[in-house]
C-alpha cells in the first residue's frame, strides 16, 4: 500500500476522483473549468491529462445543463462527478436536483437509480464576494432521495468521496473551502471507502458533546483543547453525513455527558442545528442536565471581508456557549 506525502483536503479530493477513474471507467468528471484548468480551486488538477478528455470534461457556465447531463448519464449507468464552481452557483440546478435527482428512483420504482455526486466548495472564509460564501447544506437536506455529505479533513475527504461516488443514489457532496489547504495528513491512496451516514467521534469526553461538521470541526476541536485546560471534557462529533443523519451516534454520546453544544456556520434559522436540537428535544431530553445550546452563523447573508470573522462562529463563542452549559447542574 503506497502512502503519498502529507495531503491536503483538496489534494484529497483529487487523489479520490483519480482513484475512481483509475478502478471504474463508469466514471465522468467533469464541470466548468475541470480539465485544462484544473478547476477553481485546483481539486482536479491534472486529471484531464491523465485520463483524456472524455473521462474528464470542460463544459459550458450552464449549471442546469450540467445537472440535467450528469442526471441522464446516471439513469444510462454511468457514474457522473460534476463540479459546480461555488455553492452559491447551484440554485440554477436545483429544479433538476430536486425534480428529477431526487425522483428517479421513487418515479420508476427502484427501475431506475441516480449514482451522481454534485461537487461545491462551500463555506465561508476566504473573503470572497457574494454567492462565493454559502453554507446552505440545511436546504438540500430537507429534500427527500438527496444524500448531503460534508468532509472536514484530508482523510475524511477521500474515503467520503470515494464512498459517495460508489453509491447507488445522489449525492451532494460540499467541500468546506476554508480548510481545503489548513491542514495535512497522511492519506493512503488504498481505495478504501469511509462509510456513509454516520458520525465520527474525533475525541472522547464525559462533561459535553460538541457537535460539528464541515470547517467548524478545526475552531470546535480548538475549544476542545482550551476547554480541557479548564478541567471540562468536551467529546467532539463530526457529523460528516447531514442527510440521512446518524442521530443515534449523538444521542449516545449526549446521554454519557448530559450536555450538547452545536456548532455549524450557516444561518440560524431552520438549518441543521435546529433539526439536531429537535431531535435531543425529542428523544434525549431525558439525558439532558441542560438546554441545548447553539452556536451559528447569522440570519445574514455572509458579509464581505472584515465582518466575515464576526459572522463566523469562533473559538470563543464555542467555549462562551459551552460555559454557559455548564452553569446548569
Amino acid at each position: 500500500m503506497k502512502i503519498d506525502p502529507q495531503l491536503t483536503l483538496v489534494e484529497a479530493v483529487n487523489m479520490a476522483m483519480a482513484r475512481a477513474l483509475q478502478d471504474d471507467p463508469d466514471v465522468i468528471v467533469f464541470g466548468e473549468d475541470v480539465g485544462s484548468n484544473g478547476g477553481v480551486f485546483r481539486a482536479t488538477e491534472g486529471l484531464q491529462q491523465r485520463f483524456g478528455d472524455e473521462r474528464v470534461m470542460d463544459t459550458p457556465l450552464a449549471e442546469t445543463v450540467l445537472t440535467g447531463m450528469a442526471i441522464g448519464m446516471a439513469a444510462q449507468g454511468l457514474k457522473p462527478v460534476l463540479e459546480i464552481q461555488f455553492m452559491g452557483f447551484i440554485y440554477s440546478a436545483v429544479d433538476q436536483i430536486i425534480n428529477h435527482a431526487a425522483r428517479l428512483r421513487n418515479r420508476t420504482r427502484g427501475r431506475i437509480t441516480v449514482p451522481m455526486v454534485l461537487r461545491a466548495p462551500f463555506g465561508g472564509g476566504i473573503h470572497a464576494p457574494e454567492h462565493h460564501s454559502e453554507s446552505t447544506e440545511a436546504m438540500f437536506a430537507h429534500m427527500p432521495g438527496i444524500r448531503v455529505v460534508i468532509p472536514s479533513s484530508p482523510q475524511r475527504a477521500y474515503g467520503l468521496l470515494l464512498a459517495a461516488i460508489q453509491n447507488p443514489d445522489p449525492v451532494i457532496f460540499l467541500e468546506p473551502k476554508r480548510i481545503y489547504r489548513m491542514v495535512k495528513q497522511d492519506v493512503p491512496d488504498d481505495g478504501a471507502a469511509l462509510p456513509l451516514d454516520v458520525c465520527f467521534q474525533l475525541r472522547d469526553g464525559n462533561d459535553v458533546t460538541l457537535v460539528t461538521w464541515g470547517a467548524m470541526v478545526h475552531e470546535t476541536l480548538q475549544a476542545a483543547d482550551q476547554l480541557a485546560e479548564q478541567r471540562i471534557s468536551a467529546e467532539v462529533i463530526d457529523v460528516a453525513t447531514i442527510k440521512p443523519l446518524d442521530m443515534e451516534t449523538i444521542l449516545k454520546s449526549v446521554a454519557k455527558t448530559g450536555r450538547c453544544v452545536i456548532v455549524q456556520e450557516a444561518a440560524r434559522t431552520c438549518s441543521v442545528s435546529a433539526d439536531i436540537a429537535a431531535n435531543l428535544a425529542e428523544h434525549g431530553l431525558m439525558s439532558l442536565f441542560a438546554p441545548v445550546q447553539r452556536v451559528t452563523g447569522y440570519d445574514t447573508i455572509m458579509p464581505y471581508f472584515r465582518l466575515e470573522n464576526h459572522y463566523m462562529p469562533s473559538t470563543e463563542r464555542i467555549i462562551a456557549a459551552v460555559q454557559k452549559t455548564m452553569e446548569t447542574s
